[in-house]
């Protein structure tokens, strides 16, 4: 069957029958806070970019209004990844054009200085220099109009942690976020049907369009294909984003031809599938997989906080930094709240009626384990992940600081959700935190700041991306999303990761005579 070559310009989704060519100057995989950040710096620099995306183009007013809409729509795999070790973490992502910026909380954070000094051990320096990166942070800050939160974008649920924190004289702020017209409607995970959070499929990716790129949506790409030691594009097929029962869900197969590079930004558990599948043997691909595992500590009050009320996380602590873990609210929609508060029966019903008198806080550590992603001889990758002892110390900490916070604000008692206390303690009750188990099956532990699988380094037995931002042993292939980050952070990631995404595109599309 011969090829439908499309012209630029052009949203191509799902669709069977003839195989779709296209050349450009560069193919970007992914459309989250690097691809997406990378594909819009190309194209303004009058390149021909195409941007492949496996999720469907959803624009706010399609966003499901429950969270079960959006694990069906917006979410990756149903949520159904998992970092596999001595317990189950769950990994949230997204699988849809903008990535995981579609629905997460939209934090703003600047990379901490102590994180470039490492980055700048590992022979990083002079391309991530704290000039360099501020500068692009500051651009970022006014493209993306960020505000820090305030008034009815907190409420109660965000306003009792910052009261609580500044009774102890412990460092607290309002979040800052990509969020400046946010009307608190408490959206975050299932995509902001206001359209208020400038996430990428509402900004840059429309902008690679208007430029004279191409997106192709529902795109699985399966392989880069390399000739010569040289990326020179990229194969795959169109998956169905809702197949009915029996329906194919394999479509039509496409190629997309670039003539000066292919930037892959398909996330910290795919981008290093990506490339196994593509034939690289390179002996850290994969390795080197970080995450900031977090978990939660809910407090029940004598009165009504409604978390649901106000943005779902807007506001933060950086007290513990030192201690290897930070502290924020977070807003957990009933659907999600009804898995983590414990108990059957008549119980169960009696805690699930506090829920208007509930408000959630969780510890995220920077964890010190490191695991590995592979790709799944099925489909899904395989990410094998353990906290460490010491994280899992970590986090008890955290938790027992968040606690203490809750009963500071006004809290009758906690749910600490962790096995082998109580399912309730009262403000007399906490040493049992101090004293919990340290087995990471023990806790509620989830995963949504993801690292690593094609770090960037000096050290070619420990990176797969060397200092000159290229893969090594495959000229003009990049790495531009979070796996190509060599280091956790502290922080919520997706700052930095736009901002290493618009620098690498700027260098690239700034280079003379490549080869």
């Amino acid at each position: 069957m011969a090829a439908d070559v499309i012209a630029p310009r052009a949203h191509l989704s799902f669709q069977t029958g003839a195989p779709v060519e296209l050349d450009v100057d560069y193919v970007v995989v992914g459309s989250g806070a690097g691809g997406a950040a990378a594909a819009a710096t190309l194209a303004r620099s009058g390149r021909t970019v195409c941007l492949c995306e496996r999720g469907p183009w959803r624009d706010p007013e399609h966003y499901p209004a429950t969270v079960y809409g959006a694990m069906r729509d917006l979410w990756a795999d149903w949520g159904t990844l998992f970092a596999r070790g001595r317990s189950m973490i769950p990994i949230l992502q997204a699988s849809c054009v903008g990535g995981t910026t579609v629905i997460n909380s939209a934090i703003v954070v600047r990379t901490p200085p102590t994180v470039l000094a490492e980055w700048a051990e590992l022979g990083l320096g002079e391309v991530f220099s704290e000039t360099a990166m501020g500068a692009e942070q500051d651009e970022l800050e006014r493209e993306l109009g960020v505000t820090q939160m305030k008034g009815r974008q907190l409420m109660e649920h965000s306003e009792a942690l910052l009261r609580a924190l500044r009774s102890r004289d412990l460092e607290g702020h309002a979040i800052h976020r990509n969020a400046r017209d946010c009307i608190g409607s408490g959206q975050c995970l299932q995509g902001c049907r206001e359209g208020a959070k400038t996430s990428t499929n509402l900004c840059w990716v429309p902008e690679v369009a208007t430029r004279g790129g191409t997106v192709l949506s529902c795109a699985s790409v399966a392989r880069v294909l390399i000739e010569r030691g040289r990326a020179v594009g990229v194969s795959g097929r169109f998956v169905h984003p809702a197949p009915a029962r029996g329906q194919r869900r394999g479509g039509s197969r496409f190629v997309v031809r670039a003539r000066r590079g292919v930037l892959v930004a398909a996330s910290a558990t795919g981008s290093a599938p990506l490339l196994e599948r593509s034939g690289l043997r390179l002996p850290a691909l994969g390795r080197g997989w970080r995450g900031q595992p977090g978990a939660a500590m809910l407090g029940v009050y004598p009165h009504e906080v409604h978390m649901e009320r106000g943005t779902t996380q807007g506001a933060a602590s950086l007290a513990f930094s030192s201690e290897r873990f930070k502290l924020e609210s977070l807003a957990l929609p009933l659907e999600l709240l009804v898995a983590r508060v414990g108990g059957a029966g008549v119980d169960y019903a009696r805690a699930l009626e506090q829920a208007p008198r509930m408000a959630m806080w969780v510890a995220a550590v920077r964890a010190e384990a490191q695991g590995t992603v592979r790709a799944g001889r099925l489909g899904p990758p395989v990410v094998r992940y353990a906290p460490t002892r010491r994280d899992t110390e970590r986090l008890r900490q955290g938790l027992g600081r968040l606690a203490r916070l809750h009963f500071d604000a006004g809290a009758e008692k906690v749910l600490p959700g962790i096995h082998g206390l109580p399912g309730e303690l009262g403000p007399d009750e906490l040493t049992a935190l101090d004293s919990a188990p340290v087995d990471n099956r023990c806790y509620t532990w989830v995963l949504s700041h993801l690292f690593g699988g094609c770090v960037m380094g000096n050290d070619p037995t420990r990176s797969v991306v060397a200092e000159d931002l290229h893969v090594r042993g495959v000229r003009r292939l990049h790495v531009v999303d979070a796996a190509c980050l060599p280091t956790t952070l502290g922080v919520n990631p997706q700052h930095t990761i736009m901002a290493v995404a618009r620098i690498v595109a700027g260098r690239i599309a700034n280079e003379e005579g490549t080869t």
